[in-house]
């Protein structure tokens, strides 16, 4: 096969893996829809952004699937799912602290990590395998990795990626509590910042 073929052959399973990770099989709970809060989570104070999360994706291949319809409408994806290769390094979006590891149903292997300010948590599913090392409590920089990625839980086998949300914490609010913010603002390019 040449090249320009191999080309369209890996366009056409992208795109696939991006259609079947908004196809969701299966009966989830159904629970209420997260409220948007205003993209205020965490920014980086050295530039207003947050890196991407997945080593190798660049901003402008992140794709917006805040807000859709998930399990035939039950639920409300509160999150952006980034695409990449099983195995593709998952990384700290801020300086912060491992808040919880956990085993999910419906996330799989996932990581909480709370920020430095204590009022942001991003929370990162589906993950393959932790970081050799990797335990709860132990701090983390911006840019260290966490994770790879991977289809645990619920996510589709075929099209493994991350599942990354960011949620506005109260104060002495759990791991397993927060609000929803849209991580999209934060993580893509905008025509303010090309």
């Amino acid at each position: 096969m040449t090249r320009l073929g191999w080309s369209i052959l890996a366009v056409i399973l992208l795109l696939g893996a991006g259609f079947a990770s908004v196809v969701s099989i299966g009966s989830s709970p159904v629970v209420t829809p997260p409220q948007a809060v205003a993209p205020t989570a965490q920014p980086d104070p050295r530039g207003g952004r947050l890196p991407v999360p997945v080593a190798g994706v660049a901003r402008d291949a992140l794709v917006d699937t805040w807000g859709q319809a998930r399990a035939g409408g039950a639920r409300h994806h509160d999150a952006i799912d980034i695409m990449a290769p099983q195995g593709t390094p998952v990384i700290a979006v801020a300086d912060g602290r491992v808040e919880k590891l956990f085993d999910s149903v419906d996330g799989g292997r996932t990581v909480y990590l709370r920020a430095s300010d204590g009022g942001t948590v991003y929370y990162y599913a589906h993950l393959a395998d932790y970081r050799p090392g990797l335990i709860e409590g132990q701090a983390v920089r911006r840019g260290e990795m966490l994770a790879t990625v991977g289809a645990t839980g619920n996510a589709d086998a075929s099209a493994p990626h991350l599942h990354f949300s960011v949620l506005r914490m109260a104060p002495g609010e759990g791991w397993s509590g927060g609000q929803a913010v849209d991580p999209y603002p934060l993580l893509a390019q905008t025509r303010g910042n090309r």
